[in-house]
């Protein structure tokens, strides 16, 4: 399971450094993509292809369905670690998520994600005052 909260730097080249946590979970080989709310998100081979399973099934009619699909796909992208145990972001992936120098890497159970650190300061800030209805509203017992 991923979880916890890294920050790292990203370099002028679009490489990033992976927390060797997260690299174990990762395998060889993983996708990155688009993610929700201006992040990146990151799966293992088999969670993305239990991502890939639902994708498939939804309705080729509705233009929702056909663009989001559309934009998790066109930009997702096979990575592996070099010997530092970073990987390379292409732009189109690095502007999505407003990637300059100082990013989060954060666990989210099944993959992972990685902001900006001022996109993650910004939601952080955003959810934190409104957790206890969040958890209230999502009927979630600790």
């Amino acid at each position: 399971m991923f979880m916890g909260e890294y920050t790292h730097s990203i370099d002028s080249k679009g490489r990033l450094i992976i927390p060797a946590k997260f690299r174990e979970l990762l395998g060889t080989h993983f996708i990155v993509t688009r993610g929700l709310d201006g992040c990146l998100f990151g799966y293992p081979l088999n969670e993305w292809e239990q991502l890939q399973e639902k994708l498939k099934a939804l309705p080729l009619t509705k233009r929702d369905a056909r663009a989001f699909v559309r934009f998790l796909y066109s930009a997702a992208t096979d990575c592996e670690f070099d010997k530092q145990g970073r990987i390379n972001l292409p732009d189109t992936l690095c502007q999505h998520a407003k990637l300059q120098k100082k990013c989060v890497v954060v666990g989210v159970a099944n993959r992972l994600e990685i902001w900006s650190t001022e996109k993650w300061e910004q939601f952080t800030e955003s959810t934190e005052d409104d957790f206890d209805q969040i958890a209230e509203d999502l009927n979630i017992d600790f």
